[in-house]
């Protein structure tokens, strides 16, 4: 089903609520619901058998597959109803049985931004903010009030405790789980283990030679023993002038709520480059 330019085009057995904004091009495809004040932006696909609810707000170009749910009540048992929102970007994708619920009772929206890819059945859990271009593997279970920056990675079945922040160009390996704070740019697997930075990524996002040394240095410095993280900033600050992105990571870490993962028992492990 393609849509004319001007013309949204909404398949005759989906259910569409009197409160729903189509822009033009967007597509409803079969057995779709649609039930509240919702708008969806030009171009969005909803391939078919997708469900939003409640206050939501679709930006353009987003692609929906089957069975996908967005904006159901949070799962949470202090929630009473209240006019809580989800609000989501553009060009994102959303794969097979990707449910994405509203805020909560004491928060307000759950936030995704442009450009992200979430994979079959992944979770994002109320109020979470996702930040542009990440990608949210198979099976990833985001917790309520998670943070994952931009271009950040979490690989399949990887769950994330509620509050946790992901710092951007993150990557978390699968089957991994963390109730601490994953700092950008690093790699993280087994229960919030940090193992090296994410060099590859970062390639291949365009970072220069001379910053990604850097942080190898920064995360040798700071992470390549279990010690007092406070007094290792403090003697990487004042080992001289660090570039942004040493400076992103310090920065990170100091302002952790939950403590911040922690660096390999042993320092060869440190060194993936994976």
């Amino acid at each position: 089903m393609s849509a004319e330019a001007g013309v949204p085009r909404i398949h005759r057995s989906a259910v569409i609520g009197g409160d729903v904004e189509l822009a033009s091009g967007v597509e409803v495809g079969p057995f779709c619901l649609l039930e509240g004040r919702i708008r969806i932006g030009t171009g969005t696909r909803l391939i078919a058998h997708v469900t939003v609810l409640g206050e939501t707000e679709i930006g353009a170009g987003n692609v929906i597959h089957p069975n996908v749910v967005i904006g159901d009540e949070p799962q949470e048992i202090a929630y009473r109803g209240g006019p809580r929102r989800v609000r989501i970007g553009a060009r994102n994708i959303l794969r097979e049985g990707v449910t994405i619920n509203r805020g909560s009772e004491h928060g307000d929206a759950t936030t995704i931004g442009d450009d992200n890819f979430f994979m079959q059945n992944a979770h994002a859990a109320h109020d979470c903010r996702v930040g542009n271009g990440t990608i949210i593997a198979g099976g990833a279970l985001l917790a309520g009030w998670v943070e994952v920056g931009d271009r950040a990675l979490v690989s399949g079945n990887c769950v994330v405790h509620q509050y946790v922040r992901i710092g951007r160009y993150a990557m978390m390996r699968g089957l991994s789980r963390t109730s601490r704070d994953v700092p950008p740019f690093c790699i993280m697997d087994l229960t919030h283990t940090l193992r090296g930075i994410n060099v590859v990524g970062l390639r291949r996002a365009g970072f220069d030679s001379t910053s990604i040394r850097a942080l190898r240095k920064a995360f040798a410095s700071v992470f390549g023993v279990r010690q007092n993280l406070k007094l290792a900033l403090e003697r990487l600050e004042l080992a001289g002038a660090q570039p942004a992105e040493v400076r992103e990571l310090i920065a990170f870490v100091r302002a952790s709520k939950r403590g911040v993962a922690f660096g390999p028992r042993d320092r060869t492990s440190g060194e993936s480059d994976e």
